[in-house]
């Protein structure tokens, strides 16, 4: 093991892990997509983006006979959402070509996105991220293939200029789309609900594409491995493709790459050697240990555990720095606890409630893999942290767990502490019931991630019908504006929000999304069992 720098934060690499991580990278599976159709972008008040795509007036069985000169467009619909690579031939007509071809492509999930004007952007997020492409050919014909990686279900093929004496032809579009798994190694659920089964398929669209060389965030932006989003991608993976292997390759790539003092990055680099991000959050460091218990649950992989629990433990030990002598976490400057892309409510709460969920995971990793001792440390840690849960944050009288030095009564706080089964079941299932009554309906939360757990946690109180009409009004709404995969961002009160100050920049297929094919397959059909 060496030490290495990322700019004030030192990472011990473990290189034993990374080359079994290596060891484990998959053959990604390649499917040739043809475009369905050509269509045209229109306004559409009816959609919440304001557009649509519609069928052009031309065949896309006849693409070689439209010739293209200067600001003329043609846009291919390749009928779904695709990840993977762009490629098609282009030759000239007319006179001889006396000047290149200036060509604008843009790739895009949505279409608002091809109306969107990338010279404009001024989003918080760096804009080589979005989907543009300018080319100038000098000569022709040429097959044109693109080097990048696409994220995309419509390509534009916008003709800047040529020259008055001749025009562009285009033939033989194709898209290799790529992923680590196959669509049809799942069958899709069928129940007498409609929405439900869209809301699966889409889901399952949406792991496929952001399960490729690592479990992607999103493979529009940011392409990382990123902990939260892989917890929820594992969980959603073994009720569907089942893939072992891209489960313990993400594992062994965090496990062997953690700080020095112990803390886990949230998110790993990995296009080319692996290299940690230098941030920490205090819910994402935490859930290594819940993947890690996770991963044991489904495949019952004893060694992979004795390998990564020395790595669990460090997180677990320098997340506890945290804790008071109160027993209560306190995170300070030092810890930035994530939960949901909404930043107005106190956290404080659900980071307690995120901490024992994990050391209760924890406890029973050490029962496989550590003596007896340190299993009696952590469980009175644990038994301290709880019985400090109930005495100084739970309000009798609200029947509600408070947060923060305003005794703030925030959703995400009783979420958190009904998933960490802080109170006993009755009790738990109650917590909710109130939950329903003072904070329901759901307002501020942003991000399908938190989404899914509060749906997770109305399931796991016995409120299964409100906890299937939420998923219904919130994933089946993304249905019915038109999602071919489920999105990053998406508040039914503001849809126009970007966390990014722009929709220009927003991942419109996105990891953490796409949880309702486990939630659908464990509590709806009870097809999948944990």
């Amino acid at each position: 093991m060496d030490f290495q720098i990322n700019r004030d934060v030192k990472f011990k690499y473990n290189h034993d892990f990374l080359n079994k991580a290596e060891r484990l990278k998959p053959e990604l599976h390649q499917v040739k997509i043809t475009p369905q159709r050509l269509v045209k972008v229109v306004a559409d008040k009816k959609n919440v983006y304001g557009y649509t795509a519609v069928n052009d007036t031309r065949d896309i069985s006849r693409l070689s006979d439209y010739y293209c000169g200067k600001d003329n467009r043609l846009i291919l619909d390749l009928g779904d959402h695709q990840v993977g690579h762009f490629s098609i031939d282009i030759d000239s007509v007319g006179s001889p070509m006396d000047a290149p071809l200036f060509l604008h492509l843009k790739f895009a999930e949505l279409p608002v996105e091809l109306v969107e004007n990338s010279t404009e952007y001024k989003g918080a997020l760096s804009k080589s991220w979005l989907q543009d492409e300018y080319i100038h050919l000098d000569t022709l014909p040429q097959r044109l293939k693109l080097p990048r990686r696409y994220s995309c279900r419509y390509i534009m093929l916008d003709v800047i200029d040529t020259s008055p004496k001749w025009q562009a032809v285009f033939s033989n579009p194709v898209f290799m789309a790529s992923s680590a798994v196959k669509q049809q190694d799942v069958v899709p659920v069928k129940t007498d609900d409609e929405l439900i089964n869209k809301i699966d398929r889409v889901g399952l669209k949406t792991l496929q594409d952001c399960m490729q060389q690592v479990f992607e965030d999103g493979p529009k932006r940011d392409r990382r491995l990123w902990l939260g989003d892989l917890r929820l991608q594992a969980l959603a993976n073994y009720a569907t493709f089942d893939n072992q292997n891209l489960v313990k390759r993400c594992l062994y790539l965090f496990g062997g790459l953690p700080a020095e003092d112990g803390r886990i990055t949230t998110d790993v680099f990995t296009f080319t050697k692996p290299i940690p991000d230098d941030g920490f959050f205090f819910d994402y460091g935490l859930f290594f240990i819940s993947t890690l218990f996770d991963y044991y649950n489904h495949y019952q992989d004893v060694p992979v555990v004795t390998d990564l629990y020395p790595v669990a433990k460090k997180e677990l030990d320098a997340v506890l720095t945290a804790v008071g002598d109160d027993n209560l976490v306190h995170l300070g400057k030092k810890w930035f606890n994530f939960i949901d892309w909404n930043m107005k409510f106190d956290r404080e709460t659900a980071a307690q409630a995120v901490l024992i969920y994990a050391l209760k995971q924890f406890v029973f990793l050490a029962k496989l893999a550590d003596n007896q001792a340190n299993i009696s440390k952590y469980q009175q840690i644990l038994d301290r942290l709880e019985k400090a849960a109930k005495e100084k944050l739970f309000d009798s009288k609200q029947g509600l767990f408070m947060s923060g030095p305003k005794h703030e009564i925030n959703i995400a706080s009783q979420v958190w502490m009904a998933l960490a089964h802080v109170l006993p079941d009755t009790e738990n299932e109650q917590l909710m019931a109130q939950t329903l009554i003072e904070l329901f309906p759901v307002h501020g939360i942003t991000t399908p991630y938190m989404y899914h757990h509060i749906v997770m946690a109305l399931f796991e109180t016995n409120h299964q019908q409100v906890a299937i009409k939420l998923m219904k009004d919130y994933w089946g709404k993304m249905v019915m504006y038109g999602a071919d995969t489920f999105w990053e961002a998406f508040d039914p009160d503001n849809p126009q929000a970007s966390p990014y100050g722009s929709l220009a920049i927003n991942s419109f297929c996105h990891a953490w999304s796409c949880t309702p094919v486990y939630l659908i397959r464990k509590y709806i059909t009870h097809e999948y069992k944990d």
